[in-house]
């Protein structure tokens, strides 16, 4: 009797093939679903980001300003000219206060510039920006309005 008990034992232990694969296709569809949301808290976590370099950068070259009375020529000017955004791209700085006319600036929907003083942003993902903040390609940028007022997401911004 303890023979044929032992054989039952050892015919019960371990996984079969299809339980294998059950458990497989399970941690499969878990992975499918994380994925995205883990993708997304990472984008959400740079654009937090991005706005506290900006609202930082923003404040030193505002303090630049009380000491010379003139907005920096370049973010190297406060120390910062090589800063990069979460992307690995450089913010853009343009001293408005120095540019002749309006070309430079980025403009809102109503194609009316978005700062009087200087504009700062970052190019955001896709690495590429316009003028307009509407153009498809400004979307994801993360930008500075308002003159200091308002730094986030351009497609989010009124």
């Amino acid at each position: 009797m303890a023979v044929s008990s032992r054989r039952a034992n050892r015919g019960a232990s371990g996984f079969t093939l299809v339980e294998l694969l059950i458990s497989i296709a399970i941690l499969g569809v878990l992975a499918l679903i994380a994925f995205p949301a883990y993708s997304d808290y990472r984008e959400r976590a740079r654009v937090t980001q991005a706005v506290a370099d900006i609202g930082a950068l923003s404040a030193m070259i505002n303090n630049y300003y009380v000491d010379a009375r003139a907005f920096p020529p370049s973010l190297s000017a406060v120390g910062n000219g090589g800063k990069r955004d979460p992307w690995g791209r450089p913010y853009v700085y343009v001293n408005l206060q120095a540019m002749k006319g309006k070309g430079s600036a980025r403009k809102n929907k109503n194609l009316v510039p978005i700062n009087s003083d200087f504009d700062l942003y970052s190019v955001g993902k896709d690495g590429q920006s316009a003028g307009p903040l509407t153009a498809k390609a400004s979307q994801d940028d993360v930008i500075r309005a308002n003159d200091g007022a308002y730094i986030g997401l351009a497609s989010k911004y009124e």
